[in-house]
C-alpha cells in the first residue's frame, strides 16, 4: 500500500508500506531510484517487520521541477513519514546519498528513531565530492544543460563514485537510452552537489548516540571505506559490518545478506525496548 504524509512545507511525502511487525524499518534509497532497488531486501524483511520505502523527494518527478530541493526538505519528508508510521521504534536503513539524509534526520530528530543501518554514505570528510573547486559538478551540469544526461552520468560515475572507466561508460549508456533514467540524471547530479553543500558534518554526527551499523563492501571504491572510517571514529554507538565480495550494490546482488544486517539491528532494538519496559 501507499503511505502518504504532509511535510512541514505542505508537500506530500510518499512511501511504499508493506509487511508487519516491530520494529518498523524505514528505507531511504540511493540515487537514481525511487525505492524499487531495495524491493528484494524489503521483501525479505517484510515477513517479520513493517517496511516503509520512502520515495525520496529529490527523485520525485512530480515535485520540484524547476528548483532542486534541499537536504533539509528531504529530511522533512523523512520525518513526516516516520511520524506517520505511528508509535513504536523505527529503524532507518539507508543507502549512499540516502544514508546522508538519514544522518541529517538522526541529528534533526533523534527521538524519532531507535537505530540505523547506513550503507556507504558519501559524507564529506575533506575534499568535496565534486573536487576542491567543484569542477566535476560543473562538467556534469554542463552535460545536462547540453541535453547529454548519459555523459553527465559517465562523469559522475568515473570522477565522483570513482568506478573504472568501463563501468562509467556502461552507466552512461544505460542512462542515455532509458527515458526514466534520463529524467532522473539531473537530480543525481544535484544530489551529489547537495552532499558537498553540507560540508564536513562529523561534529554534528558525533551527537548521534543510538546504535548505528556502518555497512560497506570490500569491493567498493576505497574512498567510501574512508568515509565509513571517519564515521566510525565519531559515532559513539557505531559498529562496522563488511560484506565480503560485495561493492556498492549489495542490496541488489546480495539482498539476503543486507536484510540479515538490518534484521540483526532490529532484533537488538527490540531487545533494548523490551528491557526498558521491564525496568
Amino acid at each position: 500500500m501507499i503511505l502518504t504524509a504532509k511535510a512541514a512545507d505542505g508537500t506530500q511525502a510518499r512511501a511504499i508500506d508493506e509487511g508487519g511487525g516491530t520494529p518498523a524499518v524505514l528505507v531511504l534509497h540511493p540515487g537514481l531510484d525511487d525505492g524499487a532497488s531495495w524491493a528484494a531486501v524489503a521483501a525479505r524483511l517484510a515477513a517479520h517487520h513493517r517496511v516503509v520505502r520512502l520515495h525520496r523527494r529529490r527523485y520525485r518527478l512530480d515535485l520540484d521541477r524547476q528548483t532542486p530541493c534541499t537536504v533539509a526538505q528531504e529530511v522533512e519528508h523523512t520525518l513526516a513519514v516516520a511520524e506517520a508510521m505511528g508509535a513504536g521504534p523505527v529503524v532507518l536503513a539507508a543507502h549512499s546519498s540516502g544514508a546522508v539524509i538519514a544522518l541529517e534526520a538522526l541529528v534533526a530528530a533523534p527521538s524519532a528513531f531507535a537505530g540505523a543501518v547506513l550503507y556507504e554514505p558519501p559524507v564529506v570528510i575533506g575534499t568535496p565530492l565534486g573536487g576542491p573547486d567543484g569542477e566535476v559538478h560543473r562538467r556534469a551540469r554542463a552535460a545536462i544543460a547540453a541535453g547529454r544526461p548519459g555523459r553527465a552520468m559517465r562523469i559522475f560515475v568515473r570522477d565522483t563514485v570513482r568506478m573504472p572507466g568501463w563501468v562509467a561508460l556502461l552507466s552512461g549508456l544505460f542512462v542515455a537510452v532509458v527515458p526514466r533514467m534520463r529524467a532522473l540524471a539531473p537530480r543525481q547530479i544535484e544530489d551529489n552537489a547537495a552532499m558537498d553543500e553540507l560540508g564536513v558534518r562529523l561534529d554534528a554526527y558525533a551527537r548521534i548516540s543510538m546504535p548505528v551499523v556502518l555497512l560497506g563492501g570490500d569491493r567498493s571504491p576505497a574512498h567510501l571505506g574512508e568515509r565509513l572510517d571517519a564515521l566510525e571514529r565519531v559515532l559513539p554507538g557505531a559498529r562496522r559490518v563488511l560484506l565480503t565480495g560485495q561493492g556498492h550494490t549489495a542490496h541488489a546482488k546480495a539482498p539476503d545478506r543486507v536484510a540479515e544486517v538490518v534484521a540483526g539491528l532490529a532484533a537488538e532494538v527490540a531487545r533494548e525496548a523490551g528491557e526498558a519496559g521491564e525496568s
